[in-house]
């Protein structure tokens, strides 16, 4: 299946309005089933953008984002090199960028008629800022392919686990303007890698006895504990998808059961159109026929009136004669 034509009707679904999501999909999706059956049925399972990735998908659209997600670099060069002065003007810098652009995306959404919540609004200005964290959110927000906001926490990878309609559509991310692209995929595994492995520690000869259920509160991992958290959160965030998806599907088929039901009711009253049309037609056939029968009986008496006077006309002659 061609990924880049599916990811270019994605990209128009994305954008329309949310309530009209299901029923354009379905259009589309019609459209292409006598073509290409392999990218209709990709469409049949395209998901419903959430509320602030609309937005955002609206805002790539126009391009609006490239300026914040190019301010990324020098960000996280200046935190890498901890300049204070140079920290706070870029953060300034990137708070004035957010705020407009958040401006700007409340201003589409409630010109397409959904005007958006403060919470929601929360959700874009903080995928903006994922975005300007990390060079593959970058990307991703970039695409217009977003399905659900994005959250940077520290200087932690961007979870982007679901976050794409179109995955493959999205392959690489910038991490400067000159930079040559990074593979979402690998960067992903390489960062996975070398943050879950961390530094060996030897482990020691035997436990140590004497240690209190206070040093053993002590030793417990932070780490190891917001990466559980973040798990169970995806895994709620997952399930939360697979419902909106099921939602959708089951939207979607009663929409095609409306649709075929309602092709049914037009052809049942095109048939008694007809059917009314053909019984007037044969009352007047009916009508015609009783008129001719008529004419008919008419013509047959006045036939025989007319042999009638010419046999009497002829025995007439014959008797003068």
């Amino acid at each position: 299946m061609d990924s880049a034509a599916l990811a270019d009707i994605a990209r128009e679904l994305l954008r329309t309005a949310p309530g009209d999501f299901v029923a354009d999909r379905t259009t589309r999706q019609r459209a292409v089933r006598t073509d290409d059956r392999e990218l209709a049925a990709a469409i049949g399972k395209l998901r419903k953008p959430t509320p602030a990735a609309w937005i955002v998908d609206l805002l790539a659209s126009e391009n609006a984002l490239d300026d914040a997600v190019d301010l990324g670099p020098a960000l996280r060069q200046a935190q890498a090199s901890a300049d204070p002065q140079q920290i706070a003007t870029l953060r300034k810098q990137r708070s004035q960028v957010v705020a407009a652009l958040a401006d700007t995306g409340a201003a589409r959404a409630e010109a397409a008629g959904h005007p958006p919540t403060p919470a929601v609004l929360e959700q874009v200005r903080a995928t903006i800022e994922a975005g300007m964290a990390d060079p593959h959110a970058g990307a991703a927000i970039r695409s217009g392919l977003l399905l659900r906001p994005l959250e940077s926490v520290g200087f932690e990878d961007v979870d982007l686990t679901d976050a794409l309609a179109v995955p493959d559509a999205v392959p690489d991310a910038w991490s400067g303007s000159d930079a040559p692209p990074i593979p979402i995929t690998a960067g992903r595994r390489g960062a996975r890698r070398s943050r879950d492995s961390g530094p060996a520690q030897d482990a020691p000869d035997e436990p140590d006895a004497r240690k209190s259920p206070a040093a053993d509160e002590d030793q417990r991992d932070p780490a190891a504990e917001r990466r559980s958290a973040r798990e169970a959160e995806a895994a709620a965030r997952r399930a939360s998808r697979d419902a909106d998806a099921a939602l959708d599907q089951a939207e979607s088929a009663l929409e095609d059961v409306e649709d075929r039901r309602a092709d049914l009711d037009r052809r049942r009253r095109d048939l008694e159109r007809q059917l009314t049309a053909l019984d007037q037609e044969r009352a007047d056939l009916d009508a015609e026929a009783e008129r001719l029968g008529q004419e008919r009986d008419d013509a047959e008496a006045a036939s025989d009136r007319a042999r009638e006077a010419l046999i009497a006309v002829r025995r007439h002659r014959r008797e003068g004669s």
